[in-house]
């Protein structure tokens, strides 16, 4: 093999030319390259990705060896070593400083299985690396604590600068919070608008969060003083709308997306989620019958200019699994677990773009 001199100053050249494909601008610019070490005939760096459950992590470590191969040399042995750190929409540490990103999970119905996916999409992201965290704002059906098996589950008080924070539930490393913690489970609790905004802010301000990349928020259905109050409380990076199929379902999701769209509380929707989108019998794994109507949600998020983050199928075990108080994500079969996992990169791919590109989120003041 021929004489070659490889230095920094060379990598960091070849790897200006690699862009990253959601953000449009190149590695070195974006601040994405580190750790660059030259032996002989090999160069080793390591790629900082704006989120573990990057999609496209495959595709930039190819580009990476291309562009070292194409401007160093083709006989240099490259290591490419991905890390991430998961970027924020947050503007300074307006209370839970730790949490980086606020995505809430919202539909214009009940029944469209909004709590099963956001169960499984913050398992998803937990199990790809990410630090996730569950609010439960949902306060007529709280549904996390059964879906994870934690419904008899009890947060601790820690006492703190003289003031008494909550301790969330870690379930499966996921870290939630519950009105179904608070409560009963078998006692009807009604909960007034203004108690119930209360109940949220208190998940905000007096749970120890932590570090977190993704903290989801199961919201009620429909539109209502709780997604006022959670946009006037803390800055949300973004809305994910969760629909079926059925024309009801996508006329109420309409009116779900159309409210963070106005302009006194311009939430960026992050996308639109089709669940129950086609049903599958397990002994048929490649069969979808569109049993509800086909490409609702697609045509949703396209009337919107938004992003489409995909397709849940209708399969029997994402019930039985949330029945059962493990999300279906833990089995690892390619039908259901495939499904979420692939929303959930996506969605993690949107909240980087979302962060590169969009102003920072600020508090919503809401003047009634």
């Amino acid at each position: 093999m021929g004489e070659f001199t490889v230095n920094k100053e060379k990598v960091l050249k070849a790897l200006s030319t690699v862009e990253e494909p959601d953000l449009k601008k190149d590695l070195v610019t974006l601040g994405m390259v580190k750790d660059i070490e030259v032996g002989v005939d090999q160069v080793s760096f390591t790629v900082v990705l704006t989120t573990p459950a990057c999609p496209l992590k495959e595709l930039i470590r190819q580009r990476c060896v291309t562009a070292i191969h194409t401007h160093v040399s083709p006989d240099v042995e490259v290591i490419v070593n991905l890390t991430a750190d998961v970027t924020s929409s947050r503007q300074g540490a307006v209370m839970i400083p730790g949490v980086k990103n606020l995505i809430a999970v919202a539909s214009g119905k009940g029944g469209v299985g909004k709590s099963t996916v956001t169960a499984n999409l913050a398992m998803a992201l937990h199990r790809s690396g990410a630090k996730v965290g569950i609010i439960d704002a949902d306060i007529y059906g709280p549904s996390i604590p059964v879906m994870f098996g934690a419904e008899d589950m009890q947060p601790t008080i820690t006492p703190r600068d003289g003031k008494n924070y909550i301790n969330p539930i870690s379930q499966y490393g996921i870290k939630m919070i519950s009105i179904g913690f608070l409560t009963p489970p078998d006692s009807a609790v009604v909960w007034r608008g203004p108690m119930a905004s209360q109940a949220l802010r208190q998940f905000f301000a007096d749970t120890h969060w932590g570090e977190l990349d993704y903290l989801l928020i199961d919201l009620p259905p429909g539109t209502s003083d709780i997604h006022l109050t959670l946009v006037q409380t803390v800055p949300v990076t973004g809305a994910v709308i969760v629909t079926t199929p059925q024309k009801v379902a996508l006329a109420d999701a309409n009116k779900g997306l159309a409210m963070f769209k106005q302009p006194q509380i311009n939430v960026p929707v992050l996308g639109v989620i089709e669940n129950m989108a086609y049903f599958t019998p397990e002994e048929l794994p490649d069969h979808k019958y569109y049993i509800f109507g086909k490409g609702g949600g697609q045509q949703l998020a396209e009337r919107h200019d938004v992003p489409f983050l995909g397709q849940i199928p209708l399969v029997q075990s994402i019930r039985e699994a949330g029945d059962e108080g493990r999300p279906v994500v833990m089995n690892d079969e390619p039908v259901t677990s495939g499904a979420f996992k692939e929303v959930a990169a996506v969605l993690a791919q949107y909240v980087s773009i979302r962060n590169a590109s969009a102003d920072k989120t600020k508090v919503v003041e809401v003047r009634v």
